[in-house]
C-alpha cells in the first residue's frame, strides 16, 4: 500500500523533477548525500532543506520547505520518523505534488492525511534504488 510500483512510476516520471531534499547538508557520509546526488544524475533538480541552509551539489539551499520561493513537486524525507508527519503536512501546505518517506521512515497516520489532501506519497523506500529499476 505504502510503496506500490504504479505510484513509485508516477512519482519518479510525471509529477514532476524539482524535488526538495529534506535533511540534506553538505556532510558527504549521509545518505541524503548520495541520493540527492542520484537524483541529479536522472535530471531532477534537487532543493536542499535544511536548518543550515547550505549550497549542496551546487543548488542553494533553504532552511524550511516554506522559504524554497519557488514550485516543489516532490518532497523527499530524510528526518526521524517523528518528525516526518510534520514534513508531510508542510508539503501538503506548499502545493508539493507528492512526498517520498525514505527508507527507515514510517508514519502511517501522515501517510493517510497526505494521501486525504490528494498527494502521491510512498513510505520505506529510496528514490535511487527505485529510479534506475524503471529502465
Amino acid at each position: 500500500m505504502h510503496d506500490d510500483q504504479a505510484t513509485i512510476r508516477r512519482i519518479l516520471t510525471e509529477l514532476g523533477d524539482t524535488w526538495a531534499v529534506v535533511g540534506l547538508s553538505g556532510n558527504r557520509q549521509r545518505a541524503a548525500y548520495g541520493v540527492a546526488e542520484v537524483l541529479q544524475g536522472y535530471g531532477k533538480r534537487i532543493v536542499p532543506v535544511h536548518p543550515k541552509a547550505e549550497t549542496v551539489h551546487g543548488e542553494v539551499g533553504y532552511p524550511s520547505l516554506d522559504a524554497v520561493p519557488f514550485k516543489v513537486d516532490v518532497v523527499d524525507v530524510f528526518v526521524r520518523s517523528d518528525l516526518a508527519g510534520a514534513i508531510a503536512d508542510e508539503a501538503v501546505t506548499i502545493g508539493a505534488e507528492a512526498v517520498w518517506f525514505q527508507l527507515g521512515v514510517k508514519d502511517d497516520a501522515a501517510y493517510h492525511r497526505t494521501r486525504a489532501a490528494g498527494l502521491a506519497m510512498v513510505m520505506d523506500r529510496c528514490p535511487a534504488i527505485e529510479i534506475p529499476r524503471l529502465g
